[in-house]
């Protein structure tokens, strides 16, 4: 059974674009997620992309606006037209209920796409317990449980584990998909992603430049 490596925040907006279609890739192919959620900002600043605030107006108006409408429409999901109210909230504790049903499985996947649709189609606050709590019961979990590994040490030991994996990794951004040791950055490769896991690119034989010269 193929496995595709997802790595992605749970407050992204790609990864949520994303979601569903990559959902039908795996059922068409067989193949198993393997959730590695992220906190994304000590990530991509490690690969040297700039803090949100530091970006120019046209910048963020295309990448993080423009772009976002229009793969919203192509991929038919209900999205906000705003910058979520609660953007730069502390997002640990959604990553953490996520963790705290494993790395893989039905489950695992229905919370990764629940919590993302909560965020980016209600404008949900991913720092709040009230509403961390209605997903988990909305999805017919032990709530208080649930929350309650959520929050444990060892879970958020995970998610800096897999943040610190992926900064060493030189992983881009949300969503990456690894299929075979093979990285695939943004949901925009999705068709990419389905070609390898029928047929894989053969390895790279590119070579560039020191960019240090």
């Amino acid at each position: 059974m193929p496995t595709i490596e997802y790595i992605y925040s749970a407050h992204s907006a790609f990864a949520y674009l994303g979601s569903a279609e990559l959902s039908k890739i795996c059922a068409e192919h067989n193949a198993t997620l393997v959730h590695k959620p992220i906190l994304l900002s000590p990530v991509v600043e490690t690969q040297g992309s700039k803090p949100f605030r530091e970006r120019t107006q046209a910048h963020v108006d295309y990448f993080f606006g423009r772009q976002i409408e229009r793969w919203a429409a192509y991929r038919k999901v209900p999205i906000v037209n705003f910058r979520p109210t609660y953007h730069d909230a502390d997002y640990s504790l959604a990553s953490g209920l996520i963790l705290a049903l494993g790395d893989r499985g039905e489950q695992v996947d229905q919370m990764a796409h629940a919590i993302l649709q909560a965020h980016w189609r209600d404008d949900a606050d991913l720092s709040n317990h009230q509403t961390l709590q209605k997903v988990a019961s909305d999805m017919g979990h032990n709530v208080e449980a649930l929350m309650e590994k959520a929050a444990s040490q060892q879970v958020q030991n995970k998610l800096l584990a897999n943040s610190n994996w992926a900064r060493e990794h030189s992983v881009f951004g949300s969503p990456t998909y690894i299929v075979d040791g093979d990285p695939f950055y943004g949901q925009d490769h999705l068709e990419l992603v389905k070609r390898a896991l029928s047929q894989p690119f053969a390895p790279t034989k590119w070579s560039n430049p020191s960019v240090q010269s």
